[in-house]
C-alpha cells in the first residue's frame, strides 16, 4: 500500500501534493477527535479507567502499522529494521509523544488504575533486552522467543481485560421493575457496541490518513531538497508513531491525559510482545541483533522507561512540564547519538 501511494504522489505536480497532505493532516486530527471521544464515552459508560482502554483497545490499534511494518521487514530478511522499528517506536513514544503531551499540559496519572500494566511496561522492555543479550540468546530472537512473547501478549490482554471487568460497576436498581431494567441494558450494550464502531473507524482513519501524510510530505521535502538521510531518519522513523502522537495531544488538549498515558503505556508493552513476537514468529531465523543496539538503543529504551516510570510514580500525580523537558532532551541526546557513534 505504501509503495502504491508513493508511487501515485510522485506522479502529481507539488500543488496538489501540498493539497493531499493538508487533507491528510486534518483527517488525521478528526480521526484523533473520534478515536478519544468514543474512548473516553466508552470508559465512562462501562465504568473503566480510561487509562486501562488507553493502555488496551485503544493501543491494539495505534500499534498496527508498527506491527505491519516489522513483520513485513522480517518476512523479506531485514531483522534490523523490523526490530529497530519496535525498538525505537518506544524510544519515540515514551519520550518524545510523552514529553511533548506535558510540554502541552501536565498530564495527570493514576497509579491505581495502571500499576499492573506500568509493570508490565518496564518489564517487557527489560525481557527485551534480556532476550537479545549474546549471553542468552547469541544475539538472536529466536522463532520460539517470538511464540513465547505472543504467548505473553495473550496473557496481558487477558489479565487486563479481567482486571477491567473488575471496575464495571453493579448493575440493577433495587425499586426498579426488572424489565425496566433489562430495556436500559439493552440500550446500554447497543450505545456501547455504536461507541466501539465509531473508535475502530477512527483508528483506521488515523492509520490511513498517516499512511498518505508521511509519503506527500516526504516527497515534498525531496522536491524542495532536503537530503534523503534527513528524510529517513525523521519523517520514515516517526511515521509509525504518528498515530500515538495524535491520540495523546488529543487526549491531552481535551483533559484525557490518563487515556494518552494508558495508550503509550499500552503501545510499549505491544511493541515487544506483539510487534517483535510477530516479526520472530513469521521467520525461521530469529531476528539478529545488530551490534549498536547494545551500545545505543537499548540503553536508550531502558532509560527512557526508566525516567517514565519514576514520572508515573510522582507524589503530585501528574507528569509536569519539567519532567516532560526532561524526556524531550533525553530523546534530542538519542538523536544526536545516532549520527556520532
Amino acid at each position: 500500500m505504501e509503495h502504491f501511494i508513493s508511487t501515485f504522489l510522485v506522479t502529481l505536480g507539488t500543488p496538489l501534493v501540498f493539497i493531499i497532505a493538508a487533507i491528510s493532516l486534518y483527517t488525521l486530527g478528526k480521526g484523533a477527535d473520534i478515536l478519544v471521544d468514543e474512548a473516553v464515552g466508552i470508559s465512562k459508560r462501562l465504568g473503566i479507567p480510561k487509562a486501562i482502554i488507553g493502555a488496551t483497545i485503544v493501543s491494539l490499534g495505534t500499534t498496527l502499522p508498527e506491527a505491519s511494518v516489522s513483520v513485513m521487514a522480517a518476512v523479506k530478511g531485514n531483522p534490523d529494521l523490523a526490530l529497530g522499528n519496535a525498538v525505537g517506536s518506544i524510544i519515540v513514544d515514551t519520550g518524545l509523544i510523552i514529553g511533548l503531551a506535558a510540554m502541552i499540559k501536565p498530564i495527570a496519572v493514576d497509579y491505581k488504575s495502571i500499576k499492573f500494566q506500568s509493570w508490565a511496561q518496564i518489564l517487557s522492555g527489560a525481557l527485551l533486552v534480556f532476550l537479545s543479550l549474546p549471553a542468552i540468546s547469541g544475539g538472536v530472537i529466536h522463532q520460539w522467543m517470538g511464540f513465547m512473547l505472543i504467548g505473553l501478549l495473550t496473557a496481558y490482554l487477558i489479565w487486563s481485560f479481567k482486571q477491567s471487568k473488575k471496575a464495571l460497576p453493579v448493575a440493577g436498581n433495587a425499586e426498579g421493575n426488572d424489565a425496566d431494567v433489562e430495556d436500559e441494558d439493552d440500550e446500554e450494550s447497543q450505545n456501547v457496541a455504536w461507541q466501539f464502531i465509531l473508535m475502530v473507524l477512527g483508528i483506521a482513519l488515523i492509520i490511513l490518513s498517516s499512511k498518505v501524510l508521511i509519503p506527500s510530505v516526504e516527497v515534498i521535502a525531496t522536491r524542495i531538497g532536503i537530503p534523503q538521510s534527513i528524510i529517513a531518519a525523521t519523517l520514515v522513523a516517526f511515521g509509525t508513531s504518528l498515530p500515538e502522537l495524535t491520540t495523546a495531544i488529543k487526549a491531552v488538549q481535551r483533559g484525557h491525559g490518563d487515556l494518552a498515558v494508558g495508550n503509550i503505556i499500552g503501545a510499549d508493552i505491544l511493541n515487544v510482545l506483539f510487534v517483535v513476537g510477530a516479526a520472530a514468529s513469521f521467520t525461521s531465523t530469529g531476528l539478529v541483533v545488530p551490534a549498536g543496539f547494545y551500545t545505543l538503543q537499548f540503553p536508550t529504551l531502558l532509560i527512557v522507561l526508566g525516567l517514565f516510570r519514576f514520572m508515573t510514580l510522582n507524589k503530585g500525580k501528574n507528569i509536569s512540564r519539567i519532567e516532560g523537558s526532561f524526556l524531550l532532551i533525553a530523546y534530542g541526546i538519542y538523536l544526536v547519538l545516532n549520527y556520532t557513534l
